[in-house]
């Protein structure tokens, strides 16, 4: 068995007991089914999910969620996901009024000028993580961002030839 599937039984489990279920196969049975409009499950399929051996289709994992008031992404990934999603969330909520308004500006500019003006933020980014490459978090060295920096790098190398 997987250690990621049976992180899924446990926080199953611990969902169906926050909720005032036992977490038992025949409990996780009856009540999905009566609120699933799909398939019905079987007691031995719910058996496997709660013992950690498989996961439950996405479209069940909604049913689960639902029913036990959970966020979907909490049932399949954990605590983890929410607090990643959360503070990405936080740095958009921190933006300042003018920081909101440029990207709004940026958001307004056909493809053409938003590549160029990403072009220049890019190499604005990449001149600044070079000179204090301690002050920047881990969680904002982003793998994209350095795949659309090296693309410009070449271009750059045919314009100076």
């Amino acid at each position: 068995m997987n250690e990621a599937k049976i992180k899924f039984a446990e926080r199953l489990q611990d969902a169906m007991r926050r909720a005032g279920y036992e977490p038992r196969p025949a409990v996780l049975e009856r009540e999905f089914n009566l609120r699933s409009w799909g398939r019905t499950v079987t007691l031995h399929g719910v058996r496997r999910w709660l013992r950690g051996e498989t996961y439950p289709s996405e479209d069940k994992v909604l049913v689960l969620a639902e029913w036990l008031k959970v966020p979907p992404q909490y049932l399949r990934f954990g605590t983890d996901v929410d607090n990643r999603i959360n503070e990405y969330e936080q740095r958009w909520q921190d933006l300042n009024y003018l920081e909101r308004e440029t990207i709004d500006a940026f958001l307004c500019l056909p493809a053409s000028q938003r590549k160029i003006v990403r072009e220049v933020i890019f190499a604005f980014s990449k001149v600044a993580r070079q000179e204090n490459p301690d002050e920047i978090p881990l969680s904002e060295r982003v793998q994209p961002l350095r795949a659309a920096r090296d693309g410009q790098d070449e271009d750059d190398a045919g314009d100076d030839a």
